[in-house]
């Protein structure tokens, strides 16, 4: 029966029964715990539903007769959920559940990009974090470049010795040329795929403590657009500072936690007065202040992550009034941290939600390093990561490729 062909009275008895499951749906989400806030909210959307019809107890609603609305229907209601709300719905009855799976999609985490030593030969190693495989490629063309940047699947490469810039997809081994710039490139961002038409690189550096020079280029262009811009607060820029691009905007962190945005779009330039956040007081302990930190960007959030002796520490930025908020965990996502640009996640499978896993792989191959909110501890050997022991610049997460083929297995 399609949704065309109702009759006024069977829409409204499917529109009452399709109500008594949303309120199944909101109970078992309490049930299984899914925040304070969100549960209040559900509390009192139950609170309303209950005065505005007679709703029977959660149990005899999930033994009533299957609901006969149509698959068409429910197949574009569950596409729009989560992985988690997906997996919630399919638990209310059967015919929720073969529809909710068969439109369950769940993202692949990012895999780790690590370049070879020095002089060792043109041999980079991909590792999957979720399969505990790792792969191999021979790219010569990246020789005596370094990781700038990622996203969508490309790599910003620069060659400090040539001043080269440019994109390189590992997986097709597509180049993307970009001009030189005159300045040496010590961090950079980019806004999207190089093969979108909006993309745009992002790189600022100091020239004295008040001005910045923000310089951009778009993919295609011949050269890089230059502005200097006179701040009223200081911003200090280095190799240390963190940039994500968020809702159009450029977002850098610098060391001392000021907060500078860039807009591509009107090429306005601001520092933020923000606090910047608390952070635990062993990390000056451990002498890796300068490197121990990161920041990520998700649907529209800015995340920061300190790694601290006992556990990382996790901010978010309300963007509103610029402050930074402690959070307890990460609420199921999962973030792959390093010190250029990290990832997140929020539709993981399995033991990797609600964790951190960061750039180092030990027992070759067969353990990332990580950090479970779920079991407080970190993993393996429940021992922190030392990043002064890595160099920032040659290693990078990247999404894992569509095809394994061009890999060589070890």
């Amino acid at each position: 029966m399609r949704l065309a062909t109702l009759t006024s009275h069977t829409l409204i008895s499917h529109t009452l029964r399709l109500q008594r499951k949303v309120f199944v749906f909101f109970n078992l989400q309490i049930m299984a715990g899914n925040g304070r806030g969100r549960c209040k909210k559900m509390r009192s959307l139950l609170e309303i539903m209950a005065e505005s019809t007679s709703v029977p107890t959660v149990q005899p609603l999930i033994k009533e007769a299957e609901p006969d609305l149509p698959n068409e229907l429910l197949e574009k209601i569950f596409t729009q959920l989560t992985l988690r709300d997906n997996i919630r719905v399919s638990a209310v009855c059967r015919r929720w559940n073969t529809v909710a799976i068969s439109v369950r999609v769940a993202e692949k985490a990012p895999w780790l990009m690590v370049s070879p030593p020095p002089k060792s030969g043109d041999i980079y190693e991909f590792y999957d974090p979720y399969q505990r495989q790792r792969y191999f490629l021979e790219l010569p063309e990246l020789r005596g470049a370094r990781f700038s940047y990622a996203k969508d699947g490309w790599v910003l490469m620069y060659k400090p010795n040539t001043k080269t810039i440019f994109f390189f997809c590992p997986y097709t081994r597509e180049r993307i040329e970009l001009p030189n710039l005159s300045l040496p490139l010590q961090i950079a961002a980019f806004s999207s795929s190089p093969k979108c038409p909006s993309c745009v690189i992002f790189t600022v550096k100091n020239v004295s403590p008040t001005i910045v020079s923000v310089s951009t280029c778009r993919p295609g262009e011949t050269q890089w657009t230059t502005v200097n811009y006179q701040t009223i607060h200081p911003f200090s820029c280095s190799i240390w500072n963190k940039i994500v691009f968020c809702r159009g905007l450029f977002y850098c962190l610098t060391v001392c936690g000021c907060m500078g945005v860039y807009n591509p779009e009107d090429s306005n330039w601001a520092v933020h007065s923000a606090s910047p956040p608390i952070l635990p007081e062993d990390v000056n302990a451990q002498g890796q202040w300068l490197r121990a930190k990161c920041m990520a960007e998700c649907n529209g959030d800015i995340y920061f992550i300190h790694t601290s002796r006992e556990r990382p520490v996790i901010f978010k930025l309300e963007q509103t009034n610029g402050v930074w908020v402690e959070m307890e965990d990460l609420g199921g996502m999962t973030i792959f941290a390093n010190f250029i640009c990290s990832h997140v996640r929020t539709d993981l499978l399995g033991n990797m939600r609600n964790s951190i896993y960061f750039p180092k792989v030990r027992f070759y191959g067969k353990r990332c390093f990580s950090y479970s909110f779920d079991n407080d501890r970190y993993y393996p050997g429940n021992e922190s990561l030392d990043w002064s022991r890595l160099d920032p610049f040659n290693r990078i997460w990247i999404e894992a490729p569509e095809d394994l083929s061009p890999f060589v297995q070890r």
